[in-house]
């Protein structure tokens, strides 16, 4: 990707912006909440934050509560 500087105003290639994704599978995420039935302790195990866990739920239409009670 160019970017132009800021204080010379050419333009530099620049490799990556921003840390890669977590991309954490559906069915690790939902085993982890199954084994340790809180969104907290899964989120710890699997190295990533409750949001990410919330976040990759609603992407694919599933619920917290559905998720640890083991409904389809």
């Amino acid at each position: 990707m160019l970017v132009q500087c800021p204080h010379c105003g050419g333009t530099v290639a620049v490799n990556g912006l921003g840390r890669k994704r977590l991309n954490i599978p559906l069915k690790n995420v939902c085993e982890a909440l199954q084994a340790h039935r809180n969104a907290v302790a899964a989120a710890n195990e699997l190295n990533c934050s409750e949001a990410y866990i919330f976040a990759t739920l609603k992407a694919n239409g599933l619920k917290l509560k559905d998720v640890i009670e083991g409904k389809p």
